[in-house]
């Protein structure tokens, strides 16, 4: 049975920047269609499709009321980072905040579990320190579903799950490479918890790999590092994170990318994330995950911080 998303707390709303995802959206449509507590509204942004998305997104807004869409002129590229971000933006434009509980910045090529949001949102509900969390990313691999390999610390950029008090007080999403990354780190400057849980009725399937949605896999490694650089990661960090990856495809060669993108950021002496607390914070959880992991880091994190 269906759940009201007006009582209980429950409201929340979607806004889904996408750009020719006529291959892969109608599941996703479907999925939040089917959801056991639907959203109260949700804002879907087209960012100038040239496929069949445009004539898809109208069929299904003239089913359902509680959606709206919002349509950008034609860039002439598919844009990630920065773009995905100035995109959901002109959604977000749309909305009032406050008048929903949480809200949460989806892609459209995701195949989601039934209970998804509802369950997100007892877990918010049954823990106030939660700012945003979501499930884990899996790839249909011939069948087998294969995990993406997120870490437990952050929300997953493609669900973004947020508390919008939450949302708010954190200035929202950088305009920036990793909006992704620094949004989590913010939520725990504040004394908030960021997180993801791998528990098959929160796992999705990614029908896009991660880092090929645009000019291809080394491409997407390479704007990975160079968005660490960015951030304000330390090399020894960057180069520990990148031997972890060794052993996913592209073995060896995706790390070595990973590492040359926040290598040639540091040698061309671009500017990194303007923040300097900032900077600070994210320098020293990443100097005790060295030392202890970033489970215990995290933890540590946790324990000396209230919420402010």
């Amino acid at each position: 049975m269906r759940l009201s998303a007006v009582k209980n707390g429950n409201r929340y709303v979607l806004i889904s920047p996408c750009r020719n995802e006529a291959r892969y959206l109608r599941q996703t449509l479907d999925c939040v269609a089917a959801q056991s507590i639907r959203p109260a509204k949700w804002v879907i942004v087209d960012d100038g499709s040239t496929d069949e998305t445009p004539q898809i997104l109208a069929a299904y807004a003239r089913q359902h009321d509680w959606t709206e869409i919002v349509t950008r002129s034609d860039r002439g590229r598919r844009a990630v980072g920065p773009g995905v971000i100035e995109a959901f933006y002109s959604g977000y434009e749309k909305i009032n905040p406050d008048d929903y509980d949480y809200l949460c910045k989806l892609d459209l090529d995701l195949r989601l579990p039934p209970r998804y949001f509802e369950i997100l949102m007892q877990r918010m509900k049954a823990n106030p320190r939660i700012a945003t969390c979501s499930g884990k990313a899996y790839i249909d691999s011939g069948g087998r579903l294969v995990n993406e390999g997120h870490g437990d610390e952050t929300s997953l950029g493609m669900t973004k799950f947020y508390r919008s008090s939450c949302f708010k007080a954190i200035g929202g999403f950088v305009r920036e490479v990793m909006w992704d990354g620094i949004d989590c780190h913010r939520c725990r400057m504040k004394g908030w918890i960021a997180c993801s849980w791998d528990e098959p009725e929160l796992r999705f399937v990614h029908l896009r790999p991660m880092g090929s949605s645009q000019d291809g896999v080394f491409t997407g490694r390479m704007r990975h590092g160079y968005g660490q650089y960015l951030m304000g990661t330390g090399f020894l960090f960057m180069a520990a994170s990148a031997l972890r990856r060794i052993d996913e495809k592209p073995y060896v060669l995706g790390s070595l990318a990973m590492l040359w993108g926040w290598v040639k950021g540091a040698i061309r002496g671009k500017p990194r994330y303007a923040d300097a607390e900032f900077r600070k914070f994210l320098r020293r959880y990443q100097w005790r995950a060295l030392l202890v992991g970033k489970k215990r880091a995290i933890e540590e994190i946790d324990e000396e911080i209230s919420v402010v």
